[in-house]
């Protein structure tokens, strides 16, 4: 840590070293009474705009301090003993309400007179008002247990010293590295299935309206996992690595850490209301927050809305690049020496290892309108993974190529609606189209609902992530596996001769939220516009805006009139 950082932190907390001659009732008074004021000014800077990555590191710091006090004191200098910061703290990331995880590091099984003075360090660590976290381990069970477990070696990765022993950190790190255990091959397949799994507890949805900050998708954990994989990979403590290695360039780093310390900003505010650790983003704290990071009305658009909508476009970026760089990743680390050969499947795509990539890096400067069709041809190629990382980084430097000229060629307007005629994939790639930022290009109305919060009884996701699902719904009606699920459902969708209007009732039918006045039948007006500049007949405009205009009829009826 830089000295300039020390010298404000100082300033900061006014911290003097405690009188080790008091009574150990003084001392822990002391450092309780440190902890205490020290929350008060952490609060104190965070309203007044201090950098949150100071605020984060400052408090690392301060706990740094009062701990290496406190083990001198009780156990003194013992080459047999080390004590350690681990997880978030070891990698000086301390919020209000984080826990102060700790390992006490031992050579081996301790002598009775060691034993006796880290009982008694543990014991009282509990009277100092830091919520601590800890272990005790000799080496060989550090090597034991992170053989047996990813999230052990993850955490004894970020180890750091605070007192005792260097050599025994040393050593520990040396034995539990990926030369002995978990080779970054290895460690990069497991925190990728990890964070899969972790996903899918989350129901793999970005646009929960109360999402996890930390462990929903594209929260912070995402940002952490790419952070553990470089460390474990370039034995680099510093995601400015990705760019030194080619994983990104310097606009996609910004990008990274700036909704970093976004997601910082929203966990430290939510901590200091809730007085706690809390890492959900509930309602109750949703107007709070947006006060406290200095919101403001604006028309009919609400301080928390803004808000809201800041967040979710932040993890939806971060989501985007968490999925870009795990792909450059495994490219890198599982496939360096496997080349594989692409198979064509146009003039423009071709597939690699399963995911569809261009034949070359200035195919969307060439052809406009393959930003469009790459979706299409994801439908269309049921083998395919996925997209390579390289070619979602050119569509995302091409998006500005989708303007009133694109939208007007009429093969970019049969190629969206032939998207929506495909019979498998239409959700998967609406959803990709909308993380990559296609859809809210080429449809600039879509772009006002991305994000934009529904502060009601009946929903549970943004309005984007709604409409999306509704249309997944309509699909899951098509699937004969599904037909026992919803049978009078499914009978219907079977008999309808063109499945894709009900498609676009779905997709049209909240378009209108968050304007003002009746969002159906404004959506109703906005669906036939857009309709009629696709070539879609009078008949089917009329059919899909009647859909959208009456879709809240049921809901009134059996809610307010039944």
């Amino acid at each position: 840590m830089s000295a300039e950082r020390q010298a404000l932190y100082q300033q900061w907390f006014g911290l003097t070293l405690i009188d080790p001659s008091v009574s150990e009732e003084l001392f822990l008074t002391e450092i309780r009474k440190i902890n205490t004021t020290s929350q008060a000014v952490m609060h104190e800077q965070f309203s007044s705009g201090a950098d949150i990555k100071d605020l984060v590191n400052g408090r690392s710091w301060l706990v740094d301090q009062l701990l290496q006090q406190y083990w001198q004191r009780i156990v003194g200098e013992d080459k047999h003993a080390a004590l350690i910061a681990v997880g978030g703290y070891g990698r000086h990331e301390l919020l209000p309400g984080s826990d102060v995880d700790l390992m006490i590091l031992l050579d081996q099984a301790e002598s009775p007179e060691l034993a006796e003075k880290l009982k008694t360090f543990l014991n009282m660590l509990w009277d100092t008002g830091l919520e601590v976290g800890h272990s005790v381990r000799t080496l060989a069970d550090c090597v034991e247990q992170s053989q047996a477990d990813i999230t052990i070696a993850t955490t004894l990765m970020e180890a750091r010293l605070l007192a005792g022993s260097e050599q025994l950190l040393a050593t520990m790190h040396e034995q539990t590295g990926p030369t002995h255990l978990w080779t970054s091959h290895e460690f990069f397949e497991a925190k990728r299935d990890e964070q899969i799994q972790r996903h899918q507890r989350f129901d793999d949805a970005v646009y929960n309206l109360e999402p996890n900050v930390k462990e929903g998708p594209g929260g912070l954990r995402d940002v952490q996992t790419i952070g553990w994989v470089v460390k474990r990979h370039f034995n680099s403590d510093t995601l400015a690595e990705l760019v030194v290695h080619g994983f990104l360039d310097e606009a996609e780093y910004h990008l990274l850490i700036n909704g970093q310390q976004f997601l910082w900003r929203v966990r430290f505010g939510l901590h200091m209301l809730s007085g706690r650790r809390e890492d959900r983003l509930l309602f109750d704290y949703q107007r709070k927050l947006a006060d406290l990071l200095d919101y403001q009305d604006h028309g009919h658009r609400l301080a928390v809305e803004q808000f809201m909508k800041d967040y979710y476009r932040t993890i939806q970026e971060l989501s985007r690049l968490n999925e870009m760089l795990l792909q450059l990743f495994e490219e890198e680390i599982l496939f360096t020496n496997d080349p594989a050969e692409p198979t064509a499947i146009n003039r423009r795509f071709q597939s690699k290892r399963g995911f569809l990539e261009t034949t070359d890096v200035n195919v969307f400067e060439q052809y406009p309108f393959a930003l469009l069709e790459m979706f299409l041809l994801m439908q269309q190629h049921r083998e395919l993974k996925g997209v390579s990382a390289g070619t979602v980084r050119q569509v995302r430097n091409n998006l500005h190529r989708i303007d009133d000229y694109f939208r007007s060629d009429i093969r970019n307007r049969s190629l969206f609606m032939e998207i929506f005629r495909q019979g498998h994939g239409l959700t998967h790639e609406l959803r990709r189209m909308n993380r990559y930022g296609v859809l809210a290009a080429y449809y600039p109305e879509f772009e006002k609902i991305v994000g934009q919060m529904q502060y009601d009884l009946f929903h549970v996701y943004t309005v984007d992530e709604h409409t999306l699902f509704v249309i997944r719904n309509l699909r899951r009606f098509t699937v004969p596996e599904n037909s026992n699920e919803f049978p009078l459902c499914s009978r219907i969708s079977a008999s309808i001769a063109k499945p894709e209007l009900l498609y676009l009732a779905g997709f049209f039918h909240d378009i209108a939220k968050g304007r003002g006045g009746d969002h159906s039948e404004l959506g109703a007006e906005v669906a036939k516009e857009f309709l009629g500049q696709h070539d879609i007949g009078r008949y089917d405009q009329e059919l899909v805006a009647w859909l959208v205009r009456n879709h809240l009829v049921m809901s009134q009826t059996a809610q307010r009139r039944d």
